[in-house]
């Protein structure tokens, strides 16, 4: 789903248009978006916005920094406008491509949200001179959701959530990873990883975390492979004793939840066949050391 991910920040790159990509922390959307501007070509300009809970005038002062746009210190907000306009119109006689790309967008207030909309009124016959990437947390889509931003939400022209992976998944994830560090064998028992899953809850951040310390466990014990007690040890350490018990007990409410959606699709004829194809390719960068 992450190369799923990848494609729709892609496209929407080259159809123009405002992009939301959304998921739980830890759950790859940075990698995704390094990922992107590794893959865009020179003719496009990037402005990427790290700091969460901007006003509206530190929006306006960093997107005049990162586009390297000149301004006073005293510049009124209409004037900053101006001066981003005026770069918009010149970078498109130029043949350039403006992205602005907005992380943690979830602490934005409406009233930013709403001036990031603004933005992007100037357009020609064929597209909007400014595209924008929103990247957040869950709470995103809630806010993108109200009333008040309805106009925003409806020029959001592509929307991917990424959601946590399940054990098969985290088992052809750590896979990947052991196979770009070079690994040529199974380091982990099945039992193992699927104990990487539980206590991780299919976050990749916490898998690589928890994988990382149980191959630690692993080598001081002088062990060939990562069994399940070496798991647990290295969740003790990662997660806190309190950590390791709220993912059990995750762990057993979750056949209740999945009975449940069962009956929902059951009753509601759904079908779900092409699920078992979510995971195709890994994508994220960086290898476990082995």
């Amino acid at each position: 789903q992450h190369q799923e991910a990848l494609g729709h920040l892609v496209y929407g790159v080259q159809t123009g248009g405002f992009i939301l990509l959304t998921g739980e922390v830890g759950t790859g959307k940075t990698t995704v978006c390094r990922r992107l501007l590794e893959t865009l070509p020179e003719s496009v300009l990037v402005a990427y916005l790290v700091n969460p809970g901007l006003n509206e005038r530190e929006l306006l002062e960093s997107i005049c920094d990162e586009f390297r746009i000149d301004r006073t210190p005293f510049a009124s907000n209409k004037e900053l406008v101006d001066a981003i306009n005026y770069f918009l119109l010149d970078a498109h006689a130029a043949g350039r491509n403006p992205i602005l790309i907005i992380d943690e967008a979830q602490t934005l207030t409406p009233a930013v949200l709403e001036r990031i909309r603004l933005l992007t009124n100037l357009e020609t016959t064929k597209r909007k001179l400014l595209q924008i990437i929103l990247i957040g947390q869950p709470e995103l889509r809630d806010l993108l959701a109200s009333r008040q931003l309805r106009q925003l939400s409806q020029r959001i022209t592509g929307r991917f959530h990424l959601a946590p992976l399940d054990r098969d998944e985290v088992h052809r994830y750590v896979a990947y990873r052991l196979k770009r560090a070079g690994v040529t064998r199974p380091l982990f028992s099945r039992r193992g990883l699927d104990l990487v899953h539980r206590y991780s809850r299919g976050i990749p951040r916490l898998v690589n975390i928890i994988c990382d310390r149980s191959l630690l466990g692993a080598w001081c014990e002088d062990a060939a492979v990562v069994a399940p007690s070496i798991v647990k040890k290295a969740a003790r350490e990662v997660l806190g004793p309190e950590g390791v018990k709220r993912a059990s007990r995750w762990w057993v409410a979750l056949p209740l939840v999945l009975l449940l959606f069962g009956l929902v699709f059951a009753f509601g004829g759904r079908d779900l066949s092409g699920w078992d194809d979510l995971w195709s390719t890994g994508s994220h960068d960086g290898a476990m050391k082995p």
